[in-house]
C-alpha cells in the first residue's frame, strides 16, 4: 500500500535525517526533501508566505502522483503554515496521509545546524528564515508528534513505523 508521511518542523529538527532512516526500513520509499526540491521545482520563488504555500502545493501534487503509482512517500518539508499542511492533506487524500510533527527547540536546532543557516539568517544573509524572521505555526492536530530533542533517530523511526502499522499503511 502507498501512503505519504509528511514530516514537518523547523529547520534542523531532523526531517531529512529521519526520512533517510525511514527509507532504510520501508521498501521503495521515495523521499521528497524540501532542500533538494526547491532547487529544481521552485528555483525562482522566494520565501514569502505566498511562495512557500505555492511550493508546498507543488510538492503535495508530486507526492500524490507517486502515491497514485503505488510508491510510498516521505516528504521532509518545513511546511511552516497550517494552510500548507491542510492543503497537502487534501491534495494527497487524507485516507493515506500522516502528518508527523518533529518537535524540537530552536536552541537544539541551532546546535544541529551544520550548514550555518541560522547564523546566516541572524546576520541578515537569509531573509524570511522560518523560525526566526518568519513564523512556524506549530501543528494543532498532527497525526503523530516526535520530540527529536528527547528521542534518538532510531527511536523516532520506530515510533513512526509503529504508527504506520497501526494505521495499516504498512
Amino acid at each position: 500500500m502507498s501512503f505519504v508521511i509528511w514530516l514537518t518542523g523547523i529547520p534542523c529538527s531532523g526531517k531529512t535525517t529521519i526520512s533517510k532512516k525511514l527509507a532504510e526500513k520501508i521498501p521503495n520509499l521515495a523521499i521528497l526533501d524540501g532542500d533538494e526540491l526547491r532547487e529544481w521545482l521552485s528555483p525562482k520563488e522566494d520565501f514569502s508566505k505566498n511562495e512557500i504555500i505555492k511550493h508546498n502545493k507543488k510538492v503535495a501534487h508530486l507526492a500524490k502522483l507517486l502515491v497514485e503509482h503505488s510508491v510510498p512517500v516521505c516528504v521532509a518539508l518545513i511546511s511552516p503554515y497550517h494552510e500548507n499542511r491542510q492543503n497537502a492533506r487534501q491534495i494527497v487524500d487524507n485516507s493515506n496521509f500522516a502528518e508527523v510533527y518533529l518537535k524540537c527547540s530552536l536552541d537544539i536546532c541551532e546546535i544541529r545546524d551544520v550548514k550555518g543557516m541560522y547564523k546566516k539568517a541572524k546576520a541578515g544573509l537569509i531573509k524570511n528564515f522560518i523560525g526566526l524572521d518568519n513564523r512556524y505555526e506549530v501543528p494543532k492536530n498532527p497525526d503523530l508528534v516526535i520530540d527529536t530533542k528527547k528521542l534518538t533517530v532510531e527511536k523516532s523511526v520506530k515510533k513512526i513505523l509503529k504508527y504506520l502499522k497501526q494505521q495499516k499503511f504498512m
